[in-house]
């Protein structure tokens, strides 16, 4: 509220796609609508995050996306390019957006939740164990999908 008294709609539509970033990052894919209302008046760069976010850029968006994320969005979007970003933030809503795209691999995966397990995060922890939890359980992989809830109960503090 207190940005919108600026009247900045660049800088509006920056904190409401950092508000849908963090959720990708813990797996709460649903619409940017914050951003979306403010869409018709955001820069070229706020319009293809909000692509990035949803999983719906383009290639001549990725020039326009701060660079740790150019490379997802090229559609180079392996482990690889996940592992490569520094920022424990940037990689999880990186590894969100391969997720939503329907591209990551277990090794996304995994990033993911040691990436949010070794900054304490609980909530993207908790989302990413359910991925891999999930996974392991279409897999037919009962020890596996067993080691994981107990450590989602860890994590929860049911344990």
């Amino acid at each position: 509220e207190a940005l919108s008294r600026t009247g900045d709609a660049a800088l509006v539509a920056r904190a409401e796609l950092t508000r849908c970033a963090l959720r990708v990052a813990s797996l709460a894919l649903a619409p940017c609508v914050g951003f979306e209302a403010l869409r018709a008046d955001a820069p070229p760069a706020e319009r293809a995050y909000a692509g990035y976010l949803a999983a719906r850029s383009t290639p001549a968006d990725a020039a326009l996306l701060p660079p740790q994320h150019r490379a997802v969005a090229a559609g180079l979007g392996d482990a690889a390019a996940v592992r490569a970003i520094a920022d424990p933030v940037a990689r999880l809503v990186a590894a969100g957006v391969l997720m939503q795209s329907g591209r990551a691999s277990p090794e996304v995966l995994q990033l993911a939740v040691d990436t949010a397990s070794a900054q304490g995060w609980r909530r993207p922890l908790v989302a990413w164990l359910g991925v891999q939890l999930r996974r392991a359980e279409e897999a037919g992989a009962t020890e596996e999908a067993q080691r994981l809830r107990r450590r989602q109960a860890l994590v929860l503090g049911e344990q």
